[in-house]
């Protein structure tokens, strides 16, 4: 088995077919579902600012999410192999779209506000400083071309 690559698969359907389909701009919705095997379905759209429904998730918040996640995942690994506890983390997370004239757009940066509680007050410099090689082997930050920041806060607990 070969464990260097791993597959991953969903299933989308757009559930905002109003009658006439994409016949005009303002006629369809954006809703959609994806659905992925054992898990709850995601009910999803667009940013309302591009029609979507605001108490579904969008695309844009999914890739902010995908970028919190995996930093505290990679932070939690390298936490674990420089002896460091933690007893609490949590995130507060903005990214930036930037949309060109053409209607296209991307994102320019995210930034990342993880709060970490430690157990011992003597590693909170070393603490900190895994921030920076936790965000070198997060798979999805080395996955984005645009800049992943960090405002890290290491609370002694």
């Amino acid at each position: 088995m070969d464990l260097s690559q791993h597959h991953y698969s969903i299933s989308l359907h757009w559930t905002g077919n109003r009658g006439d389909g994409t016949a005009s701009y303002r006629g369809y919705g954006r809703d959609h579902v994806v659905r992925a095997a054992g898990l709850p379905d995601l009910a999803g759209t667009a940013d309302p600012t591009f029609h979507g429904d605001k108490d579904r998730w969008n695309p844009e918040q999914l890739l902010l999410t995908a970028l919190s996640q995996c930093h505290m995942l990679s932070y939690l690994h390298v936490a674990v192999k420089n002896g460091i506890v933690v007893t609490a983390y949590d995130d507060d997370a903005e990214g930036t779209l930037h949309l060109n004239r053409d209607g296209s757009g991307e994102f320019t940066s995210v930034t990342l506000r993880p709060r970490v509680v430690i157990s011992d007050a003597g590693q909170s410099e070393l603490a900190q400083r895994l921030h920076e090689d936790a965000n070198k082997v997060c798979f999805i930050a080395r996955s984005v071309n645009f800049p992943v920041l960090h405002e890290p806060l290491v609370v002694p607990g």
